[in-house]
């Protein structure tokens, strides 16, 4: 496993004057992801819980509809120039009854921190079938509850204090408890990994939870959390028309700027229950 920190050297120059120390900084590696062998696609990511970001990302893009498509993953052996192994490779093996031929077909994959859909052909393949109707489910949260979400992620990010740089995203219950929450220089990456997570737990779908996000609600966000089932997203700063336009057409309820006791419901405002 790679480290997740490192320390370098920085000139911090600021009113008081200059100094000199070490700073700490979040670690950004690449992560390819093979197929029987076959390189299907680079990520850069923080090193950590790689195997849920596979289970992850392999769901949300429609490749498998649950862990028992997966029959093993493992780690190859790539090594570095001293010969040492990076765990920076990883094998994806199939059950025999999985069939991801067809998905994984109509895909070019180059994937960067930053980027969540880079490997769709088209825009009409961005919007990939989820197996659940989220817009069917009964589930609520009170607007309370779900506004110390996100308080009670950021307590969660050990890393973000020492570095400053990376995203988080947590999946909680509707009373408010964390399930589970993760860190990545990719705010994708973040929620690939809490929803690999419950993949791996046998958990999906996930339609008595909430997902917070602690950045921007995007496109690919709103995707993910269609795909596993989630019918609630809220996040710290703003959606994009393109998030909420998908979050609308699947019955998913998007929050914005979840900041303290306010918040900008986008859709799906039945679910937020107010006194």
């Amino acid at each position: 496993m790679g480290r997740v920190t490192v320390r370098r050297p920085v000139r911090r120059v600021s009113a008081s004057g200059t100094t000199r120390r070490p700073d700490t900084i979040a670690v950004e590696e690449p992560m390819e992801i093979r197929i029987d062998g076959t390189s299907l696609t680079v990520t850069m990511r923080t090193p950590g819980n790689d195997i849920d970001l596979i289970h992850g990302f392999l769901l949300g893009e429609g490749i498998i509809g649950d862990r028992a498509d997966i029959a093993a993953i493992r780690y190859c052996d790539g090594k570095d120039a001293d010969g040492v192994n990076t765990y920076n490779v990883l094998d994806v093996t199939f059950a025999p009854f999985a069939d991801p031929v067809a998905a994984l077909a109509s895909r070019q994959f180059l994937t960067t921190s930053a980027c969540g859909v880079c490997g769709k052909v088209s825009l009409d393949d961005v919007r990939t079938k989820s197996r659940f109707d989220i817009a069917a489910t009964t589930f609520t949260v009170d607007a309370e509850t779900l506004s110390s979400m996100t308080e009670t992620l950021r307590r969660s990010q050990r890393v973000f204090d020492a570095t400053g740089g990376l995203h988080a995203a947590g999946l909680f219950t509707a009373d408010g408890a964390l399930l589970t929450a993760r860190e990545d220089v990719g705010r994708h990456n973040a929620v690939d990994k809490v929803i690999g997570w419950a993949v791996g737990d046998g958990r999906l779908p996930l339609s008595e939870s909430i997902l917070i996000v602690s950045g921007r609600a995007s496109f690919e966000l709103v995707q993910k959390a269609v795909m596993a089932g989630i019918p609630v997203l809220g996040a710290v700063s703003a959606p994009s028309s393109l998030a909420v336009d998908l979050a609308d057409e699947s019955g998913l309820t998007l929050v914005g700027f979840l900041r303290g006791e306010s918040m900008n419901i986008y859709t799906g405002d039945h679910r937020i229950k107010t006194a």
